[in-house]
């Protein structure tokens, strides 16, 4: 089953904008994984607007209770992002190319230009026992220059299918995610994906593209917990995997 790891990030951003200390994301990290989600996904960045450092040592602590759950930290190994993976050393760390101003990830690696500061930095997280995944666009030859570097995945960058879905056009945005998730599989990458994946189109998603291992969500999934709960939320974002996977047993 594609695993489905909890972003908490607006979790702490909702809790930074008070000195109350809530709401508290190790309990909604707590809750999520009793309802089964997979993994948690926690994004720092320098200016510490969502997740903060102890948030990080909280969370590794917590998540070193549930051996089957994973940790995934992501965010700019160029901007800080290296101290908190040298520190908990994650199951996995995402690189993502955002600005330290970005309000959100919004593209993937240009690994024409990005490499030669990549590759040593996902040796050495590497050698810290992470599994490393890279933020990319949905493009076929990238994937083979991100083996080239040694990732061991890639996250498929899925705003812009996000975007085409609600506009009635998901199938032809589909076709490149397929052409990247097939050019990623053949040279050995395992395959993520992320970025506005909510309950309206994530089955569509994993039913049509082939061997994702993982999605990360979070945006969408909290705002439904606003009117749904966060243990319930879960269920129902679990609920939509199982549906995209019935439709592939049935396709074969």
């Amino acid at each position: 089953m594609v695993s489905l790891s909890v972003n908490l990030n607006k979790v702490a951003l909702l809790r930074n904008a008070r000195t109350l200390d809530i709401p508290s994301p190790v309990h909604a990290a707590e809750l999520v994984l009793q309802a089964g989600a997979d993994g948690i996904t926690i994004h720092p960045r320098p200016d510490q607007r969502h997740i903060r450092p102890s948030d990080v040592l909280e969370l590794a602590a917590l998540v070193k209770g549930w051996p089957q759950v994973e940790l995934n930290i992501e965010g700019n190994p160029l901007h800080q992002l290296m101290d908190h993976v040298r520190a908990v050393r994650p199951h996995q760390c995402t690189f993502v190319p955002d600005e330290v101003a970005a309000a959100t990830s919004d593209h993937g690696w240009n690994l024409a230009s990005d490499a030669q500061q990549l590759r040593p930095l996902i040796a050495e997280a590497q050698s810290l026992g992470c599994r490393v995944s890279l933020f990319m666009d949905a493009d076929e030859q990238a994937m083979v220059q991100a083996r080239q570097l040694g990732a061991d995945r890639v996250e498929l960058y899925t705003e812009p299918y996000a975007q085409a879905h609600a506009t009635g056009q998901a199938a032809q945005s589909l076709q490149r995610y397929q052409a990247a998730a097939r050019s990623a599989l053949r040279v050995g990458l395992g395959i993520n994906a992320g970025h506005d994946l909510n309950r309206s189109n994530l089955a569509q998603f994993l039913a049509s593209v082939s061997g994702v291992l993982e999605v990360s969500i979070g945006h969408a999934l909290i705002a439904d917990a606003l009117q749904f709960g966060l243990s319930h939320t879960v269920g129902l974002y679990l609920a939509e995997i199982r549906r995209a996977q019935t439709s592939l047993r049935e396709l074969r």
